[in-house]
């Protein structure tokens, strides 16, 4: 079997486990698989150390300075661009956004981790493809390049020869996944094992988002309405109640809502009950029964639905996994 090599391009700045703990799953496929099944490289952008936002520096094998044309560059298999904390408000570098886009046609498989999509996405690697990437980010990235499509519930995404993580620790779930494809499923799992991780982690991103529910930007009364709702998510919410509430029409409501938020009222009201249960559920004092009528579900059935509509896990394994630890 001849190596793969795997090249993980950091920046200035980079978050460590964005680089490492893709690094060490692919190590440990080595391992597990008993062959040199992949080669690991760190590509840096500018001669010296890269340190990390957690101060730990890196040595990179490979400068893009010393290469700025890729012409040579070993053949690569699979290349991702890491991400960093600040990485959406870096100014563009034309040096890295041309290498890339001199590698990318030449490699079997290119992505990024967490934040790293804005690299590619500023070198037009990401225009009508399909991705994800960290759910405090999305947003601006889809802003900022409308030509992508982002799944922002999902861990990793797989378009193509594209291949994107949702943000830090989720590389690993993607660093699995492709050592699924290459070694096949026993070794991935034999992988996961060692590693104490999921082998298939369950539900998505939204089991971790703390972003509430969409607000209004512009209009005071609708801003003030959904405060009310969120100080008050037990109380009746149907639309003619919070027309009525704000002195407006339900036909209008509905349009300010559309405008406003992009979502109707009744849409809105339930992603405002769940992040209410959410918190009670987090808490880990009241009961599922306690949890439902404190947040305006009819009952602990349509909690769970609506639960798992939003956030993607039921409200018990929500509770297991985020749950205050007792003392």
């Amino acid at each position: 079997m001849s190596s793969r090599t795997i090249a993980i391009v950091a920046t200035q700045g980079v978050q460590l486990l964005d680089v490492s703990g893709p690094l060490d799953v692919f190590a440990e496929a080595n391992t597990q698989s008993g062959t040199d099944a992949y080669r690991l490289q760190v590509i840096g952008v500018r001669r010296g150390p890269i340190e990390a936002s957690s101060r730990v520096r890196l040595l990179p094998d490979l400068v893009i300075e010393d290469d700025p044309q890729a012409r040579r560059l070993p053949r690569v298999h699979t290349m991702l661009v890491a991400g960093a904390p600040h990485i959406a408000e870096a100014p563009p570098d034309a040096m890295l956004d041309g290498w890339l886009r001199n590698v990318v046609p030449s490699v079997r498989r290119y992505g990024s981790v967490c934040s790293g999509a804005f690299i590619l996405a500023g070198a037009g690697l990401l225009d009508g493809k399909r991705l994800t990437t960290h759910w405090a980010v999305a947003d601006e990235l889809a802003r900022r390049y409308p030509e992508v499509t982002i799944d922002v519930d999902a861990i990793h995404v797989r378009d193509g020869k594209l291949r994107t993580a949702a943000g830090v620790t989720a590389g690993l779930d993607l660093a699995l996944a492709l050592v699924e494809e290459d070694l096949g499923r026993e070794v991935a799992m034999r992988v996961a094992s060692q590693l104490v991780m999921y082998f298939k982690r369950p539900g998505g991103q939204a089991q971790f988002s703390r972003r509430a529910a969409p607000a209004a930007e512009n209009r005071s009364a609708l801003q003030e309405l959904q405060r009310w709702v969120a100080a008050h998510p037990a109380e009746r919410h149907d639309v003619p109640a919070l027309a009525e509430r704000i002195g407006v029409s339900a036909r209008h409501l509905t349009r300010l809502f559309r405008e406003e938020i992009g979502i109707t009222p009744a849409s809105w009201v339930e992603a405002a009950r769940v992040a209410a249960a959410r918190q009670l559920l987090e808490q880990g004092d009241l009961a599922p029964k306690q949890v439902a009528a404190e947040c305006g579900f009819s009952s602990v059935d349509t909690l769970r639905r609506a639960f798992l509509r939003v956030v993607g896990v039921t409200p018990a394994d929500y509770r297991k996994r985020h749950a205050l630890a007792e003392s």
